[in-house]
């Protein structure tokens, strides 16, 4: 036997009887020792355990093989993978870099557990502070004309990337219909939480215009649905009357950074269950 291994198992599935205690006696035959649990039940049963199991250079399939007899009765959606696992990320920006330079740091520190792949942007601005992180910088230019050109380019890189995530950090781009789809439950994306209110241009303005005692951001998964998937992350800072404009918006950009960061740290972690139209997180 070897030196103990960390592993997370999420899973989620219908609510019934046994579902605790078949997952349970699974990890005492294997040797388990829980370190973290947690779970939520709500007509669907939601679950993340981290545990330290001794083993060889096989454990991971081993306990995989394993728990597919535990899972199949109750029909789990279930995912294993040993503790610090990091999942690849390709991140797209446009102009904005306060979202991408807050995630680029907070992994050269090792405050996010990812590996930050490639950097993909239709504009140059910040293809040297991508370069000095040592990171691929890909620029894909898009028009109305090219969109399905550059989508097609966006698809090959995440593909030849083998990303596991993207992350909109602040793309000011819409994704087709056909690209969320192909990347449902993939993708992450940031914005600024005056929506509906205060649609187009200079948001922060118009909310400065009537007096918002509130800024704030939202993290959410993409869908076809523009700006109305899954909510994952918010970020809430109160404001007042003695804050201009360029204020609200210097606030906004770091409730966006926070949230974003909080959503791309609770999806890699395994706590996020997408769920219809909501999500369960599991922190």
């Amino acid at each position: 036997m070897g030196a103990p291994a960390e592993h997370v198992l999420t899973l989620d599935c219908p609510e019934a009887p046994g579902i605790v205690h078949a997952v349970s006696r699974f990890l005492v035959e294997h040797g388990s020792d829980i370190i973290d649990n947690q779970q939520f039940g709500d007509r669907r049963f939601y679950m993340r355990v981290r545990f330290a199991t001794s083993g060889g250079e096989n454990t991971t399939e081993v306990l995989r093989r394993d728990f597919a007899a535990v899972a199949e009765p109750f029909a789990m959606r279930w995912h294993l993978e040993p503790a610090g696992t990091r999942p690849r990320v390709l991140i797209m920006v446009s102009r904005y870099g306060h979202c991408l330079n807050d995630l680029l740091y907070r992994t050269r520190s090792g405050d996010l557990p990812i590996d930050v792949v490639a950097v993909v942007a239709n504009h140059r601005d910040h293809e040297e502070l991508v370069t000095w992180h040592g990171i691929p910088f890909f620029h894909v230019p898009v028009t109305a004309a090219t969109k399905p050109e550059a989508e097609a380019r966006l698809l090959e890189l995440v593909d030849s990337f083998d990303a596991d995530l993207v992350v909109l950090a602040r793309y000011m781009q819409v994704l087709s219909d056909d690209l969320c789809t192909r990347l449902a439950g993939r993708v992450i994306n940031i914005h600024h939480s005056f929506l509906p209110s205060f649609k187009g241009a200079k948001p922060y303005h118009q909310a400065h215009d009537r007096g918002v005692k509130l800024v704030g951001a939202t993290a959410h998964y993409v869908t076809a649905d523009l700006d109305e998937g899954p909510i994952i992350a918010q970020e809430v800072i109160d404001v007042d009357h003695s804050h201009t404009a360029e204020d609200l918006a210097a606030i906004g950009r770091d409730a966006e950074s926070a949230a974003l960061a909080r959503a791309v740290r609770w999806h890699c972690e395994g706590r996020v269950f997408v769920q219809g139209r909501r999500t369960v997180v599991l922190r």
